[in-house]
């Protein structure tokens, strides 16, 4: 089985340093293509894996071809490579707002697709990516591309309606989440801690506030009132929190991510 990307950003890196992690592929499995051949000596260098100075030449050569561009190049790249992708041949597309149908029409025919929406925290094994696919690709061709995502965090099949939802939920947020850090290390730096010692203690509050509802199943109400003791300093926090508009504020956010999503 061989996996062939288009792109090798940092998207696809992530991808594939999750791939030879868990062993799904060996490093001679896999091949990419960049805009620049400096782009693919180094990630050739990093981590072993064979490169092409054309998409076409990937197109035709891997089992499983992974489209890691900006969705501005989808339409230039689909033509590149079209002819060379047949009913063999899985397709995963990676791009915001590319649904199954534009990518069929992009491809002027019926092509295995399965469309993803990963985030950034992939580059560090955290990642959560939201799958759908269409009606062509069976469920052992889903389970292989299950076994890429999840291995470099959580993966989840949607209805391919709810993608636009899961890119201001999950594709954007780590924006939101690095935004809500910053803002608590400036008052930490503000109440007298060091700048980087901030940055740690408000990190890892929300590494650890985030794996407590992973693994209890918690409400995560239920949790933020096992914090708030009556009267105490906690809740004092929540309230002005509330009165500021918190909660209206990030779901107005993730809003205004969906519809943009939407335009694309």
């Amino acid at each position: 089985m061989v996996i062939g990307f288009i792109g090798l950003g940092n998207m696809a890196k992530a991808m594939i340093g999750g791939v030879l992690k868990k062993a799904i592929v060996s490093p001679e499995d896999i091949i990419g293509s960049a805009a620049t051949q400096k782009t693919c000596d180094k990630v050739a260098e990093k981590f072993g894996i064979q490169t092409r100075d054309s998409n076409r030449k990937v197109a035709k050569e891997a089992d499983v071809i992974i489209l890691a561009v900006k969705p501005q190049y989808f339409t230039q790249v689909i033509a590149e490579i079209m002819d060379d992708v047949d009913e063999n041949k899985l397709v995963i597309s990676i791009a915001a707002g590319k649904t199954l149908k534009w990518i069929e029409g992009a491809f002027e025919k019926k092509v295995k697709l399965i469309r993803v929406m990963p985030n950034t925290p992939a580059l560090v094994g955290e990642g959560c990516t939201a799958v759908c696919r269409n009606e062509l690709v069976s469920d052992e061709e889903l389970a292989f591309a299950m076994s890429i995502f999840e291995s470099f965090g959580q993966a989840s099949v949607v209805n391919e309606n709810l993608m636009d939802v899961v890119g201001g939920v999950s594709g954007s947020s780590p924006a939101y989440a690095f935004m809500f850090i910053e803002a608590m290390a400036d008052a930490a730096v503000e109440g007298g801690m060091p700048r980087k010692q901030a940055y740690q203690f408000a990190a890892q509050s929300l590494l650890g506030s985030a794996k407590m509802v992973l693994e209890t199943g918690k409400h995560p109400g239920e949790l933020k009132d096992m914090v708030c003791s009556p009267g105490g300093t906690t809740i004092a926090a929540v309230r002005v929190l509330e009165e500021n508009g918190f909660r209206g504020a990030v779901i107005d956010a993730i809003k205004a991510c969906i519809d943009k999503t939407k335009q694309l």
